[in-house]
């Protein structure tokens, strides 16, 4: 059975995950139309865990790639533990338990049965996208904080859903980017902000590999990320998130003024129910962004170039960052290392539902839920879009005769 259905098992208080997904958002932003959204509900103080030593997690879902990551740093760490986790598919877990030597006895079925039986301070959120809300619906009444995994939604009523449960109940909802904890990216944005580099005026992103079941993904992971009910799309979805994040981070919180789309499916026989390679191009008053979400790169591909008036910066994986000024050759920058308390997520979110450190940007419900209005419009405008028909091909007129000779 697949994931998306066993679901209903985890969250089994909340309607279901298919009705949430499909849920449209009652002002979009689409391609030339101006966003409109409802006023944030006002918020209660956030509720800062007091506890001290190593932070208590909890784990809900095993279906995301990303737990692994999460499973291993656990072994190897201090400063965590993890005290539960959630997961329907015990199979599933009994393999991801005997891989890093899990106990049993952190298994339970469902998520209410987690939180009752061992009130984790914060839990990171490993299910499909479609049942963040869900999550969120159990976990902010009982003060327990979030870490989703990139996006936060793809539907704006999902996203506004969580950040008024988040606003109700005083916990944060964080989203997690690996391209958050890039020293090119934030140094990127430092010589944006301290005008070395700026104005922008158009910003190029690449995301993306060569596809999830190509660089071999686990079953579990792939079968929600090709269900379009799970994931809202495909490749525009799964990589698009990144540009739109880190377009809004840049342009300090600014929404576009449109958003237009378009979506293929160049691997039809790999990828049936969703895009494969999409194209998002988000219109500000004095810049514009071209986000390339795309299953079908040569390589693993998590690159940005910004152009602004005083000249431009590739900012590329890790620390590779390089500037370039008007018609000269690039030049490469060592960028500045991150705060301690931005080591990494666990680090950071040890730190931030303790009250250590603020919210940083990137994660953030404000940008996030920008995030999810982007995706949402950028998916009703692919799914919009009336393609052109070919041209007709226009023909060269016939060759004159050749003149008779002259005798």
């Amino acid at each position: 059975m697949r994931f998306a259905k066993k679901l209903s098992l985890l969250v089994a208080s909340c309607t279901t995950l298919g009705a949430a997904c499909l849920a449209l958002a009652t002002s979009p932003l689409v391609a030339g139309l101006a966003l409109s959204t409802k006023p944030p509900e006002a918020a209660v103080p956030v509720r800062l865990s007091n506890s001290s030593g190593p932070l208590r997690l909890g784990i809900v879902g095993l279906v995301h790639g990303h737990v692994e990551g999460l499973l291993w740093q656990a072994s190897q760490r201090e400063d965590m533990v993890i005290v539960g986790i959630a997961e329907p598919n015990r199979a599933l877990f009994d393999r991801l338990a005997a891989k890093y030597k899990l106990s049993v006895t952190l298994y339970h079925p469902t998520l209410e049965g987690m939180l009752a039986a061992t009130n984790p301070e914060a839990v990171s959120v490993m299910s499909t996208t479609a049942a963040h809300r869900a999550v969120a619906e159990l976990c902010a009444p009982r003060g327990v904080h979030m870490l989703v995994e990139k996006p936060l939604a793809f539907t704006t009523e999902d996203a506004q859903h969580i950040s008024a449960l988040s606003a109700r109940h005083g916990v944060l909802v964080l989203t997690n980017f690996e391209t958050s904890w890039y020293n090119s990216v934030r140094h990127a944005k430092q010589l944006v902000a301290s005008g070395e580099m700026a104005p922008i005026r158009r910003m190029d992103f690449r995301h993306g590999h060569k596809g999830p079941i190509e660089i071999g993904c686990a079953p579990e992971f792939t079968d929600w990320l090709t269900d379009p009910v799970a994931n809202g799309g495909g490749a525009i979805t799964d990589f698009g998130c990144y540009g739109a994040v880190i377009a809004t981070w840049l342009m300090n919180g600014q929404r576009p003024i449109s958003v237009t789309a378009a979506t293929a499916t160049l691997k039809p026989k790999l990828y049936p129910k969703v895009d494969d390679d999409a194209t998002i191009v988000l219109t500000y008053p004095t810049a514009t962004a071209v986000i390339g979400a795309s299953w079908a790169w040569t390589h693993d591909n998590k690159e940005m170039d910004i152009y602004t008036e005083r000249g431009s910066i590739h900012a590329g994986r890790g620390d590779e960052l390089s500037s370039r000024s008007e018609n000269a050759k690039p030049i490469s920058i060592k960028p500045a290392g991150r705060p301690p308390e931005l080591a990494n997520e666990w680090t950071y979110l040890r730190a931030v539902v303790r009250g250590k450190c603020a919210v940083d940007p990137l994660s953030s419900l404000e940008f996030n839920v920008i995030v999810a209005e982007i995706l949402d419009a950028a998916r009703q405008s692919a799914a919009a879009a009336k393609p052109l028909a070919p041209l007709t091909p226009v023909r060269a007129p016939a060759a004159a005769p050749a003149p008779a000779p002259v005798r």
